[in-house]
């Protein structure tokens, strides 16, 4: 089967941001309650020219010139996201033609947190069987339009932007076997309602379920591409709370040497997006270089979780 690799990363972040202060005036909290429970200081809010789909052309566009490629060379564009406010047309179609890549295949991912690892292995198992020689994938969400603003439980949580990475054929392969669960049982913790849609969320019991649930898929997936967890040069879970990553770095036992994404710090939750974003701060840092191991982990609403052992681009 042909190698498939990661070859480029890209990120649309918002200009506007939106700290502590303002979100815990309107919902009653405190900036350190925010701290404290989540550890976020800051998150990007979409202005009115950022929609989902054009969040995802800017980090599309950029992964694509950090890939040295152009539109047209691109087979597939995926678009993970569960921040769309209406359920037909999907975005992908929209980017695809948006960016000019000339018609090419478009498909919308719907596993929300766990959407761009899931599109991830997607993009490469398509490259592997000769499907496609180049995929954009794309994590973009908009989480403003379907908060409630005033809901202490999940107002400061969640901000919006774009990631995006570039998977195509290689000389070797860049993307590890994935690793993947559900629990549709608990389907009902993390869900919207109503319309315009409204996300709720049971916030402990999504806690439990990830802190429980997602070590053991990342030992899997490190067991999958030949590695132990301390042979990783990085480790980017979703960017749900960092508590939630201090929690699995700790089950984990993964030395200092293994770089930890902490970019919920200053992006807040931006689900299908998180992992993009995060992984692209590090590159664009150098805390991670080509050719690192890296350990990606998407879990959340569904209940859905994927992980796979990249190479960094």
């Amino acid at each position: 089967m042909t190698p498939a690799a990661l070859l480029g990363l890209g990120a649309h972040r918002p200009a506007h941001r939106e700290d502590n202060a303002a979100v815990a005036a309107r919902t009653g909290s405190t900036d350190a309650w925010i701290r404290d429970r989540s550890g976020i200081v800051t998150r990007g809010i979409a202005g009115p020219d950022e929609s989902v789909v054009e969040m995802a052309v800017s980090a599309g566009g950029k992964a694509l010139a950090a890939a040295g490629l152009v539109p047209s060379d691109v087979d597939l564009v995926l678009v993970a996201t569960c921040t769309l406010t209406h359920a037909v047309p999907g975005a992908a179609a929209s980017v695809a033609a948006r960016l000019g890549t000339g018609g090419s295949g478009a498909l919308d991912l719907g596993a929300a947190c766990a959407g761009f690892t899931y599109g991830l292995s997607l993009a490469a198992d398509t490259v592997r069987a000769g499907s496609a020689r180049i995929v954009l994938v794309i994590g973009s969400e908009r989480f403003s339009d379907i908060l409630d603003p005033y809901d202490r439980g999940t107002a400061f949580l969640f901000g919006d932007g774009a990631g995006a990475a570039v998977v195509g054929v290689a000389d070797q392969d860049g993307v590890g076997p994935v690793v993947w669960c559900s629990d549709g049982e608990q389907a009902g913790v993390l869900r919207t309602q109503g319309f315009p849609p409204v996300l709720h969320m049971e916030g402990r019991a999504v806690y439990r379920w990830a802190t429980s649930a997602a070590p053991e898929l990342a030992r899997r997936a490190c067991a999958a591409a030949g590695l132990e967890p301390e042979q990783l040069a990085a480790f980017v879970p979703h960017q749900a709370n960092l508590r939630i990553t201090d929690s699995l770095v700790k089950s984990l036992g993964l030395p200092p040497s293994v770089v930890v994404a902490r970019d919920v710090v200053d992006s807040g939750n931006t689900s299908a997006a998180s992992i993009p974003l995060a992984l692209t701060e590090l590159v664009e840092q150098g805390a991670v270089h080509r050719g690192d191991a890296v350990l990606l982990l998407g879990f959340g609403a569904g209940l859905t979780a994927a992980a796979t052992v990249i190479r960094c681009p």
